[in-house]
């Protein structure tokens, strides 16, 4: 393990925003986490992993700790008589352990498909996507106190999961680093959740109707590879916005100025809107500042174009938000975390 210098974090970032940081360093072991988390000479280090869902507007003048511990394990093969109970390390791309989910016939998280970043970051927000949210498939994960550099087990009660939220996110923000996520999984007689109009209609469209965990996982690629920009070609972190959620009352008033408004009732009389709609209605899909801008199939995406500063897709966000809330009366809520 090696602490290198003023090193770029274009590489380790989706939006692809070129800062630097002062002090980098890679970890491969719950072990070097913690020297590092308690090395003096580095106070409050900066802890990624994939990258996926922050915006960096500035460069980071202290340690970051690239989070890199891989492994997937099998640990109860006997939880229950169909189920079974797998440690994955945080530092795992996410989409890559669906798929080893996938062809080893474990189900619940094939609707998860696609979703960037790593394992380690996923119980942060409760990622979610078509129906199924993280905390569907949640068994416990393993973090350490960032001050203490202790080994502290989170079960599902303790995580205080919600929508885009935990208690990673409220209380315990920057408290812990996440360094494994243990998952309930299905061995046979899976519950497939095809509810959700897209993968129905895309199953349909294929003829499909006694759908694996696979065609589930294939329908869902092909639906987001439809939508949503490849990082890798076009700097972004996925949803910059939450959906965000309403009462029943002030959907009802809103319905009488837009009755062509999507929604989605969850419960408690809230209703859940879709951002990306609410972002279009306003004008933005599509539209290019500079190199910063919205990504023209999805209003829900804020792009780089090629050298966007963070700053720069910062000042787009807020032009959103501030569009969408004259609009509709709605403030919309980044979901992904500003740096």
């Amino acid at each position: 393990m090696t602490v290198q210098e003023n090193v770029s974090l274009k590489a380790y970032n989706t939006f692809g925003i070129d800062v630097n940081a002062r002090f980098f360093a890679s970890v491969s072991s719950v072990q070097q986490l913690q020297e590092l988390l308690g090395d003096a000479r580095y106070p409050d280090p900066f802890v990624i992993g994939g990258g996926s869902n922050m915006l960096l507007t500035q460069d980071v003048n202290r340690l970051v700790i690239h989070l890199d511990i891989k492994g997937i394990s099998l640990i109860d093969d006997s939880f229950s008589k169909n189920e079974v109970l797998l440690k994955v390390a945080g530092g795992e791309n996410w989409h890559e352990f669906v798929l080893y989910c996938v062809a080893h016939n474990l189900g619940g998280v094939e609707n998860l498909s696609l979703i960037p970043g790593n394992v380690g970051t996923s119980p942060v927000q409760n990622i979610g996507a078509y129906g199924v949210e993280l905390k569907d498939t949640f068994y416990e994960c393993e973090a350490v106190r960032r001050d203490t550099q202790e080994v502290r087990v989170f079960t599902l009660e303790d995580c205080a999961f919600g929508y885009r939220d935990s208690v990673f996110k409220n209380e315990l923000k920057d408290a812990y680093v996440i360094t494994s996520v243990t998952f309930k999984l299905t061995k046979s007689n899976h519950n497939i959740n095809t509810d959700y109009g897209a993968i129905f209609d895309t199953l349909k469209a294929k003829e499909i109707t006694a759908p694996t965990l696979k065609d589930v996982s294939d329908a869902v690629i092909a639906i987001r590879q439809s939508k949503l920009p490849d990082p890798k070609k076009i700097g972004n972190s996925g949803s910059f916005f939450k959906n965000p959620v309403i009462s029943q009352t002030q959907f009802t008033q809103l319905r009488k100025v837009h009755t062509e408004i999507p929604f989605y009732p969850i419960g408690n009389e809230q209703i859940k809107v879709p951002a990306g709609w609410l972002i279009e209605q306003a004008g933005f899909k599509g539209k290019r500042f500079g190199d910063a801008g919205i990504h023209d199939r999805q209003a829900l995406v804020l792009v780089n174009h090629g050298n966007a500063t963070g700053q720069e897709v910062w000042k787009v966000a807020m032009k959103v938000q501030a569009a969408v809330e004259e609009k509709f009366g709605i403030k919309i809520v980044p979901e992904v975390n500003v740096i």
